[in-house]
């Protein structure tokens, strides 16, 4: 950190450990390249203390300390973390006013600022790519561009403009474009953007790139001023074209430099235009890159026939369309295309990445994921595209636009949890920050409305992505995670939400580092007391789950000792207590072993595991279940070993002769494993 801040010991070029170039010659960052990266550590730890290292202006803005400076590499990140991360506001914005940091690509997607913030923050720097995408309405489109304007260097020098889904006043226009003479892609998606307008950007001298989805264009003719230049065409879900097919297919056929078409359509438009593109024998020869998904009449024959002429198409988009699962598509014989589809976990992925701001079409991939998760396809082979799925889904929980899809999104990132290992949940990080703290945001809103079958599967999604997570389970303390829990207990008496809370909080209690915030939490530790003398037994023994974890440890009550001693008594009681369902009253138990042990201590009736951390075995349940999970994990040695040595209790070595009795009857020809012999 300390390299990058002083400009002394800046190098001349300076290259992120995960970055890598686009087309353009662009910096980009490489999600997937490389684990967490210092540098985003570095800027994280910055973003989380930004007011300890600034000093506040008289106007309670912030200003970075003078000595500073940031590259343009780092500076890039930084902004674009803040904002990703939500810390990007009026007050944090103004540390980019001055000349520590040296911005050229800002990304400010869905953030909220004024324009006066705006223009301050970013208008004098050498900016040449702003992406103001969905912005929030206080930073309008005419704000951007007037503030934009300001810069005669800006003028003539920004390449890219994104302006998708930014507010427009009603009754007002968007501001010509026609100074930005340097622009090669734009970006009005979303926007009340006209005939009129699209006349006036066709004829920037250098525009390659052009979206102009869901704008109230009704004619594409303007785009031949632009012919001999346009490589890419961006038109999903022109609602308002006037134009017939045979008219749209002229003007397209001109567009010989074309490289990437996008004419894809919701489904009930019932739009023919792709059918009959695909009928065309000479046009767009050059094309790499078709998206035709909500089309209608699109077959697999029809997409093949189009597709084998042009040997270096990438990609071809088919999702909400009857095309991509003939053996062509499904086992890629001779396809050498990235297909967005429903077909399979492969095109249903890159659906979800290409798809992300397109409401309609994310609805249908997550629906395709939803199906295919619970399917027994969705097996080892395609465990890498669950993760990139499990990437994409996690982002659109935080997606607040669409409350339907973002409920879908919640549901279908509790299965992948399940699917990933704990190592690829770990490269989650930085999805992980974010959906933690939405899922957390989701209960408390839905305890606002008391809302309970909301707030239980929002729990249950927690619950699976902290299971041997730990990464997890500190977003969930550091974003006051156990006071929402106990607001939960609170509100809600439910057995199935109290099940969910207590898994959850099993969870965070393997992780030693976090247990001493719960233990010091009165009202959780009264609340969990109260639940290990419930009367359902899977609330029950979760409680016991948790006790256990909190009090296997004697470093975690250095100050509390007699609340410990109390602890383990309740435990001893509601183990032992007749009244209360136990080892003896559960017909064929057995015992659930959370992680395999290492070695073993016991107090008070309750057995406590030893990995990496404490762990303990919380359930008694189906020995059909569990007997084997007692097996692989090396629990029956253990066993064995308590009831061989005479130090455990007289009622630790019963419960352990239950359950060697219970596993004796359902596999009565398992033998006892071998002991390792000691050396003479």
């Amino acid at each position: 950190m300390v390299h990058f801040l002083h400009s002394l010991l800046w190098p001349r070029s300076l290259v992120l450990p995960d970055a890598q170039q686009d087309a353009q010659g662009h910096r980009l960052v490489q999600e997937e390249a490389s684990p967490y990266s210092l540098v985003n550590i570095c800027l994280d730890i910055l973003i989380a203390e930004l007011d300890k290292w600034c000093s506040k202006r008289p106007d309670g803005t912030l200003s970075l300390p003078e000595h500073w400076y940031f590259p343009h590499e780092i500076a890039d990140k930084f902004l674009e973390r803040m904002a990703w991360q939500g810390r990007l506001t009026d007050r944090t914005a103004s540390i980019f006013q001055g000349q520590q940091m040296n911005l050229k690509l800002i990304s400010i997607q869905r953030v909220k600022l004024s324009a006066a913030a705006f223009t301050k923050a970013f208008c004098h720097h050498k900016l040449i790519e702003v992406d103001a995408t969905s912005v929030d309405s206080e930073l309008l489109a005419p704000d951007i561009i007037h503030a934009l304007q300001s810069s005669a260097w800006i003028q003539k020098n920004l390449q890219c403009l994104m302006l998708d889904s930014v507010s427009i006043p009603p009754n007002s226009r968007l501001p010509a474009l026609s100074q930005f003479t340097g622009l090669h892609t734009l970006s009005v998606a979303n926007v009340s953007f006209y005939n009129e307008d699209l006349v006036s950007v066709s004829q920037l001298p250098n525009l390659e790139s052009l979206d102009i989805s869901n704008t109230l264009v009704t004619s594409i003719s303007a785009l031949l001023c632009c012919k001999n230049r346009l490589r890419s065409l961006t038109m999903h879900y022109l609602k308002c074209l006037a134009m017939n097919n045979p008219q749209i297919l002229t003007v397209i056929r001109q567009l010989k430099c074309l490289l990437h078409l996008d004419i894809s359509d919701h489904r009930q438009l019932r739009s023919d235009l792709a059918f009959y593109l695909l009928q065309q024998k000479d046009i767009l020869p050059n094309l790499i890159s078709l998206d035709i998904s909500g089309g209608t009449d699109i077959t697999d024959q029809a997409v093949e026939s189009f597709l084998q002429p042009r040997p270096a198409m990438q990609f071809v988009g088919l999702l909400y369309t009857d095309a991509g699962y003939s053996d062509f598509f499904m086992a890629r014989q001779g396809l050498k295309s990235t297909v967005a589809g429903g077909a399979n976990m492969s095109q249903i992925s890159e659906a979800l990445s290409r798809y992300r701001n397109r409401s309609c079409f994310v609805k249908e991939a997550l629906y395709r994921l939803f199906t295919e998760t619970l399917s027994l396809r969705a097996i080892l082979p395609t465990m890498l595209k669950i993760f990139d799925a499990a990437k994409l889904v996690l982002r659109w929980v935080c997606q607040r636009e669409n409350p339907k899809m973002q409920t879908v999104a919640v549901n279908i990132s509790s299965i992948l949890a399940l699917k990933l290992l704990p190592e690829e949940m770990e490269q989650l990080q930085e999805e992980l920050i974010v959906a933690v703290k939405e899922l957390l945001t989701i209960i408390r809103q839905k305890m606002a409305e008391n809302l309970d079958d909301v707030t239980l599967f929002t729990l249950k999604a927690l619950w699976n992505l902290t299971d041997e997570c730990p990464l997890a389970c500190k977003y969930f303390v550091e974003n006051e995670g156990l006071a929402t829990i106990i607001q939960v207990l609170e509100t809600f008496s439910v057995s199935a939400i109290q099940s969910k809370v207590l898994g959850l909080l099993n969870n965070v209690a393997e992780v030693r580092a976090l247990c001493p915030p719960m233990v010091t939490e009165e009202h959780l530790m009264e609340h969990i007391v109260r639940l290990l003398r419930s009367s359902n037994l899977e609330v029950s023994f979760l409680a016991a789950g948790v006790l256990a974890h909190l009090t296997c440890d004697r470093q975690h009550w250095l100050s509390r000792d007699l609340q410990r001693t109390d602890l383990l008594q309740d435990l001893q009681v509601s183990l032992y207590s007749p009244g209360c369902p136990g080892i003896h009253s559960v017909d064929q138990a057995s015992l659930e072993l959370k992680n395999p042990p290492a070695s073993a201590s016991q107090s008070a009736g309750i057995i406590v595991m030893r990995h990496h951390h404490p762990a303990p075995l919380l359930f008694i349940f189906e020995p059909s279940k569990y007997c084997k999970l007692l097996v692989e994990g090396g629990g029956l040695r253990l066993m064995y070993d308590i009831q061989e040595h005479g130090q455990a209790s007289p009622q630790v070595r019963q419960m352990v002769s239950s359950i060697l009795e219970e596993f004796r009857m359902h596999f009565t020809s398992y033998r006892r494993p071998p002991q390792p012999q000691c050396p003479c």
